[in-house]
């Protein structure tokens, strides 16, 4: 077995036992991108694997011995262009690293790579973004999801041993759930998110993506905490995340909410009636339970999210961090930078923002949906008296192919339809395998209450083990 295959953890215990030495596992990665990378297209940039040897060679008596480590292309690095996936970005060097690059490289980690995203995180399939389509490496006619695809495929091929992404609105989970792999978006606050690029500030979180739930955990350990550079970020000690796993969750409450579950597939509802049958033989209780305003999540997010990236990306103007648009006049400027600058999706939802925000339409829009938001928080808040962690699947279906909801943005939208509230609601939610639907991967979401990212993984690790077991 090439070692490009084993999680963290595995490839840190055989490094510390002197069986192997974190040369072999930068080979072996990049003997995997040279061979799979051509059709996968996980990587916008790549280090060069002479500058990754030198530099695991420095570090390897930190804790993460020099192993590489992707990161999302919205996500600053100084090494690295970070484009975002966008002509606006593609010629953009960072002069600084963003906080969780900061921590990893303390702690000894090396940065592989940038992965591809939807153009500024906006997309569920990883087609939006201005460069390539990444591709699902179980099936090459299918999406990687989105946004975090490119971070999402090259874990699940294996060209990364775990990597960094971020979610908003399920951009993290979905992709882990249509590539067989595990993602965590924390509680909104756990995570600084000085240094990614804004796409909805009240929404965004960077999280891990990686081949189990203790290398998830791992990896929290290194970048969760406060940060004096990010206001949002909660001043709270940070556990040992991996200190529950292993232990048993008998006595856990798990919901799982009748809006969840009424229209999935027949394989699909096999896939979840597995899950509880799993988590009876781990002596967990199912209670059936009802968020009722989850049918109001997808167009409550859409219009928050799209207002707040109308706000965000007023910056892009052709004046800063990009190529101008060579016009006479200053508003032809600004109208031809954005023309060309931005993909479809992109203009897309400023136009729904900006909408959303303008006067006499402001409180019709933007407030319903922010009191919408309220209503779910409650939705959340009133199960959380009753259960220890709600169940669902990640995601309606697997993963669809390429070009089919292209064309039909609301199809495409409501693909997030199970990983939207949890964000709406600020709460951690994490997507592990959970089988499979027409030989796809199918993912299992478990979502707990804010800052129980410890019991939140202790669950997951255990269905993790009982479903392979």
């Amino acid at each position: 077995m090439h070692l490009n295959t084993k999680p963290l953890h595995e490839l840190l215990d055989l490094i510390n036992k002197r069986e192997i030495h974190p040369r072999e596992v930068i080979a072996d990665l990049y003997r995997a991108i040279a061979e799979r990378e051509n059709y996968i297209r996980a990587y916008i940039s790549l280090a060069p694997q002479e500058r990754l040897l030198e530099e695991a060679e420095r570090l390897r008596d930190k804790p993460l011995r020099g192993l590489p480590i992707a990161v999302k292309d919205n996500i600053s690095t100084r090494e690295f262009k970070t484009t975002c996936a966008s002509r606006f970005l593609e010629s953009f060097q960072p002069v600084f690293d963003a906080t969780v690059v900061h921590r990893l490289k303390a702690a000894g980690a090396t940065i592989l790579g940038k992965t591809n995203l939807d153009e500024f995180a906006m997309g569920s399939s990883g087609e939006n973004s201005a460069f390539f389509p990444t591709r699902n490496p179980h099936d090459l006619e299918r999406v990687p999801g989105g946004s975090s695809g490119g971070s999402a495929a090259a874990v699940a091929a294996h060209e990364a041993i775990c990597a960094l992404g971020s979610d908003t609105g399920g951009s993290i989970r979905q992709p882990a759930a249509f590539c067989g792999i595990v993602g965590l978006k924390p509680t909104y606050g756990l995570i600084s998110r000085y240094g990614l690029v804004a796409f909805a500030s009240s929404l965004d979180q960077i999280g891990p993506m990686t081949k189990d739930v203790r290398d998830c955990a791992l990896l929290l350990n290194y970048i969760a905490g406060r940060d004096p550079h990010d206001s949002t970020s909660v001043e709270r000690p940070c556990a040992d995340y991996t200190q529950e796993l292993g232990q048993e969750i008998k006595g856990f409450r798990v919901g799982l909410p009748k809006e969840y579950v009424a229209d999935l597939s027949g394989p699909a509802k096999a896939c979840v009636e597995s899950w509880e049958k799993h988590l009876r033989a781990l002596g967990a209780e199912i209670v059936e339970l009802s968020l009722p305003h989850t049918k109001y999540a997808i167009p409550a997010y859409y219009l928050i999210s799209s207002s707040e990236a109308s706000a965000n990306l007023a910056r892009f103007d052709g004046v800063r961090y990009t190529k101008r648009a060579s016009n006479d006049s200053v508003e032809a400027m600004f109208s031809e930078s954005r023309d060309k600058g931005f993909g479809p999706e992109v203009k897309r939802r400023i136009m729904i923002g900006t909408y959303a925000l303008s006067a006499g339409y402001y409180e019709a829009w933007y407030g319903k949906a922010q009191r919408v938001r309220a209503l779910i928080r409650e939705d959340f808040a009133s199960a959380f008296k009753r259960v220890d962690m709600i169940l669902s699947p990640t995601s309606p279906t697997p993963a669809f192919k390429l070009g089919e909801r292209v064309s039909d943005p609301l199809a495409m939208y409501l693909s997030d339809i199970f990983t939207v509230p949890a964000s709406l609601a600020g709460l951690p939610a994490i997507s592990i395998p959970g089988g499979t639907v027409d030989g796809l991967p199918f993912g299992l979401q478990l979502i707990a209450d804010q800052f129980q990212e410890a019991r939140l993984l202790r669950a997951a690790y255990a269905l993790e083990q009982e479903i392979k077991s």
